[in-house]
């Protein structure tokens, strides 16, 4: 069993930058893969990053390449979600998920956090 909690989510003008933090309790953080998800209002949730438990290999959704960097630190059972360049479209709610791999979609993700709100003003 494996407990997240985002946080780091927040309101910042377009153009700016956050950082989300997802903790992890419970056992074998290391063993999983670890994605960041994301539903804005109406929509359905939809991938947004994923990095493998070695952080070696890593994916991300074409919509925030370039902008949006997912990183994790296995000592402190942290995964990162760095966020540059924010657009109003970037607002959403987001999740992190552990899962058995970065190439899996959502049904593949195991635990789910309660989720941080990212808010971005035009």
């Amino acid at each position: 069993q494996v407990q997240l909690v985002e946080s780091g989510g927040g309101l910042v003008q377009a153009g700016g930058s956050l950082r989300l933090s997802c903790a992890a309790s419970g056992r074998a953080f290391s063993s999983y893969a670890m994605g960041w998800f994301r539903q804005a209002p109406g929509k359905e949730r939809e991938f947004v990053a994923a990095i493998n438990w070695s952080s070696y290999n890593t994916r991300s959704a074409d919509s925030v390449k370039g902008r949006f960097t997912i990183s994790r630190d296995n000592a402190k059972n942290t995964v990162y979600l760095q966020m540059n360049s924010l657009k109003p479209e970037d607002t959403a709610v987001y999740y992190c998920a552990a899962g058995r791999n970065i190439y899996g979609d959502q049904h593949d993700y195991l635990y789910w956090g309660q989720g941080t709100q990212v808010t971005v003003s035009s």
